[in-house]
């Protein structure tokens, strides 16, 4: 799941070489956490969330068809 979040997510950023993902295992269930370019935060949330929003339900998606869980955060510092 960290890999299909990593492809979508450099595409949509202007500074890839920013991009952090780091994944921890809770249980049952994977979080993923993303920090990108401080400048590219607005680009990934989107619109009222809705960007963010897509990712996540890809990612859900995928990760149902390996019947797994899995959550994405952004990391904003």
């Amino acid at each position: 799941m960290q890999a299909v979040a990593e492809t979508i997510l450099k595409a949509l950023v202007s500074h890839p070489e920013a991009l952090v993902i780091t994944r921890s295992d809770e249980g049952d269930r994977t979080r993923i956490l993303v920090q990108v370019d401080p400048s590219d935060v607005g680009k990934v949330i989107g619109k009222q969330g809705r960007t963010i929003q897509a990712v996540r339900t890809v990612l859900k998606a995928a990760a149902a068809k390996r019947q797994e869980q899995v959550s994405l955060d952004l990391v904003t510092e």
